[in-house]
């Protein structure tokens, strides 16, 4: 039997209340269990898609730490140096 999660679970509301640790954990629970069990396919397309919102939660959790940094970050004299942000790398495809 399928295991099932409750409404909430997957809404964008529950997600955003996630850490980044939360969320990445939630992330590679779904990969393993994708990778691991034969599912089907219903069960895969919904795993995948919770597994999209929180690659894209990751995403922007990692994108406002980056911004709080670049604030905190200052020359001696007390001006903001800016440094050149890198593209976000994408998750790994397998």
């Amino acid at each position: 039997m399928a295991k099932t999660s409750k409404p909430s679970e997957g809404s964008p509301s529950h997600s955003d209340a996630l850490s980044f640790e939360d969320a990445l954990r939630k992330l590679q629970g779904i990969v393993e269990s994708m990778e691991g069990e034969d599912l089907p396919l219903e069960t895969l397309l919904a795993r995948f898609e919770e597994g999209t919102r929180l690659s894209r939660l990751c995403q922007e959790r990692l994108a406002e730490a980056e911004v709080k940094i670049e604030r905190l970050e200052q020359s001696a004299a007390g001006e903001p140096t800016a440094r050149p942000t890198e593209a976000p790398v994408p998750p790994p495809e397998e």
